[in-house]
C-alpha cells in the first residue's frame, strides 16, 4: 500500500514548550513517533518544521527532513506545504501523524490508510474509540466524534454529544446503555488534492467556534470515515503530567 507519513513538529508549544525535543526514556519524543510511524506500511516518513533545533535533532536519528514556513496556522496547512514541495499526485494518500503520540500503533497508521483508499466517497479517513465514562463525555478536551450508519462523521464538537437527555437529569449520572459514545482520535489521512483545497478556504465559523480544523472540511462537505481504532491508542502529551505519564509507559515497554 502506497502512501505517505507525515509527522508535522513545532517548537513553540503553549503549555509545553519543546516538547518535541523532551527526553522519554533516552530519546527526544519526536523520535519515539518517527520509529513508530517507520514500523508502518508507508513508503516514506516525513517531519515537518520551522524549527532549526528540530530539523538537526531529527536528521541527527536519521529523519527525512521538510522544512517548512514559520507561519502556518495549522498542522494541516504545514502538511499541503509539504506535499506542494513534494510534487505528490493528486490521488497520493498521506497520513498526519501527531509529534506528541510517542505510542501511536503502527497498525493504526495502516488502518486510517487502507480505510480512504477503500472509500472513494471520502476525501478523509479518521479513527475513534469508544467513550465510556460520563466524565470523560463532559470534559471539552476530550473531542466527541458522531457518526452516520455508514460512518461517515456528522459532527465533531468538544461539547457532550449526542447528549442523554433523560439520563443527564442527574449532572452525576453515568451513561446509559443502549449508546456507543464515541471519543475522537486525531489522527487522518488525506489525498493531496483535498490538502490543497483545504488551504484554499478560509476558517470556517464552526472550526473557528469549537477550535477544531475538520470541521472545516464539514462546512464544506467533504465526506469523512470514521472507523473505531483496530487498537487502542495511548494519550498523546500536552502537560508536564502527560510528559511524566508517557515515561512511565516507555519504562514499562521496555
Amino acid at each position: 500500500m502506497s502512501f505517505t507519513v507525515i509527522i508535522p513538529a513545532r517548537y513553540a508549544s503553549t503549555r509545553l514548550p519543546g516538547k518535541a525535543l523532551l527526553d522519554i526514556g533516552g530519546k527526544p519524543m519526536l523520535q519515539h513517533v518517527w520509529e513508530r510511524a517507520s514500523q508502518s506500511r508507508c513508503e516514506r516518513v516525513l517531519i515537518a518544521t520551522d524549527d532549526e533545533r528540530i530539523a538537526g535533532t531529527a536528521a541527527g536519528f536519521g529523519a527525512e527532513v521538510c522544512m517548512t514556513s514559520t507561519k502556518h496556522p495549522s498542522g494541516t496547512d504545514r502538511l499541503q506545504e509539504v506535499v506542494d514541495q513534494l510534487q505528490l499526485p493528486d490521488e497520493h494518500i498521506v497520513v498526519n501523524v501527531q509529534g506528541d503520540e510517542p505510542l501511536i500503533p503502527p497498525g493504526v497508521i495502516d488502518q486510517v490508510a487502507s480505510n480512504l483508499r477503500g472509500r472513494e466517497d471520502a476525501g478523509i479517513a479518521t479513527l475513534c474509540e469508544p467513550l465510556t465514562e460520563s466524565v470523560e463525555l463532559r470534559n471539552p478536551n476530550i473531542v466527541k466524534v458522531v457518526t452516520d450508519r455508514e460512518d461517515m462523521a456528522l459532527y465533531f464538537s468538544r461539547a457532550p454529544i449526542p447528549w442523554p437527555r433523560e439520563a443527564f437529569v442527574n449532572a452525576d449520572a453515568a451513561l446509559p446503555d443502549g449508546h456507543q459514545w464515541r471519543r475522537h482520535i486525531g489522527l487522518y489521512a488525506y489525498r493531496t488534492a483535498f490538502l490543497h483545497n483545504y488551504v484554499a478556504w478560509p476558517p470556517a465559523p464552526l472550526e473557528q467556534l469549537e477550535a477544531l480544523e475538520q470541521l472545516r472540511a464539514l462546512y464544506h462537505r467533504v465526506p469523512i470515515h470514521t472507523a473505531l481504532a483496530c487498537e487502542a491508542v495511548p494519550p498523546g502529551v500536552d502537560t508536564i503530567a502527560d510528559l511524566q505519564h508517557m515515561r512511565d509507559l516507555i519504562e514499562l515497554t521496555r
